[in-house]
């Protein structure tokens, strides 16, 4: 499992456990399969209300907690300077650590007010988030549902790009125009719901190219998001399939590459919590 190089210099290992929706029982049992067959990154949120699961299974994984990259996530509705603060002790609370590895800004508006402008919110979040990074609370920061629109500003304001982007991107919605953008300001795309939430299963045009290589449907939307360039954060909280959606040692040709490029319209719903 390569790392990619961010554009503040620092590494983040290249695929990641999700955990939204997972209970914090389910969350701790996913993350401790997790480490144990290989992952060192995990991706969580305050609002999956399961830092804490996360944060004790990294402890007792006997891992280390320098070997294990965590990801986590201001609550969307947090837009002020102070608030952005606030949260992120609380997180760093819940997760038992003195720092996190990546922290982000998990919308930028509200869940229960989508599309609502908040651009002056973002800034004074996005301020304490650099403040935070300065501090060494937090080692890279970034953004989650964002669209070039919505990152512009903060660079504008800051000069600070941010190094990773978390987005919904699996085979037939790619969302291109943001994934161009963040290409051209190297910010990382990072994939959530590469199996498009398990409803991307169902696709036998894509199911006829993973028979055709040998590997499970799972195991080639996870690998398409890879030669893609983004990060994939596969979500499960069965063992087998956790240890499966790592086994990626295998290229998919570049004209299936093609064919599944080609792929557009599926489950159109552009985000999620």
């Amino acid at each position: 499992m390569k790392d990619f190089l961010l554009n503040d210099s620092n590494n983040i290992p290249s695929i990641g456990l999700g955990t939204w929706q997972s209970e914090k029982s389910d969350a701790y049992k996913a993350v401790r399969a997790a480490i144990d067959c290989g992952y060192r990154h995990v991706d969580t949120a305050y609002a999956y209300d399961n830092e804490d699961a996360v944060g004790q299974a990294v402890r007792d994984s006997g891992a280390g907690r320098e070997n294990i990259y965590i990801t986590t996530k201001l609550p969307s509705d947090i837009k002020t300077y102070d608030g952005a603060r606030e949260y992120c002790e609380k997180s760093l609370k819940a997760l038992g650590t003195d720092y996190i590895d990546l922290y982000l800004i998990h919308a930028p508006w509200p869940w229960s007010a989508v599309g609502t402008d908040c651009t002056e919110g973002n800034i004074e979040a996005w301020k304490a988030l650099i403040d935070l990074q300065k501090e060494g609370k937090l080692r890279s920061i970034g953004v989650s549902n964002f669209n070039g629109g919505h990152i512009e500003p903060l660079i504008k304001a800051t000069g600070v790009v941010p190094a990773v982007n978390q987005i919904r991107f699996f085979i037939g919605n790619t969302q291109e125009p943001v994934w161009e953008y963040c290409k051209k300001q190297g910010i990382l795309v990072e994939a959530y719901s590469p199996l498009a939430t398990g409803n991307i299963l169902g696709i036998k045009e894509i199911a006829d190219i993973a028979g055709k290589l040998g590997v499970s449907l799972a195991q080639l939307c996870i690998k398409y998001c890879l030669q893609r360039g983004t990060l994939p954060l596969p979500k499960s909280v069965t063992p087998s399939r956790i240890a499966d959606n790592i086994k990626l040692g295998f290229e998919i040709p570049e004209d299936d590459m093609k064919t599944l490029n080609g792929i557009k319209g599926l489950f159109p719903r552009p985000y999620r919590s």
